[in-house]
C-alpha cells in the first residue's frame, strides 16, 4: 500500500462539523476535514491558516494533519 500524498495549502472557508474548503498548491480546491489528533488535542484552524493536506488516493476529502 502506498502512503497518501501530502501537500501544503491555505484554508479558504470555514464549514459546519469542522471542513473545511482548502487551496492546495496546485491551485485546485479540496474539501477537508480535521484529523483525529488535531480535534484530541483541541488545535484550532482558522480561514487562511496554512496546513499540511493528507490527500485520500481514490479522490474523496482529504485530511488536515498540521497546522504550519
Amino acid at each position: 500500500m502506498t502512503e497518501p500524498e501530502v501537500v501544503n495549502g491555505v484554508v479558504d472557508e470555514a464549514l459546519p462539523n469542522t471542513l473545511f474548503q482548502v487551496k492546495i498548491e496546485s491551485g485546485e480546491r479540496v474539501l477537508a476535514y480535521l484529523a483525529g489528533k488535531m480535534r484530541l488535542h483541541r488545535i484550532k484552524v482558522l480561514v487562511g491558516d496554512r496546513v499540511e493536506v493528507r490527500l485520500d488516493p481514490y479522490g474523496g476529502r482529504a485530511r488536515i494533519v498540521r497546522r504550519t
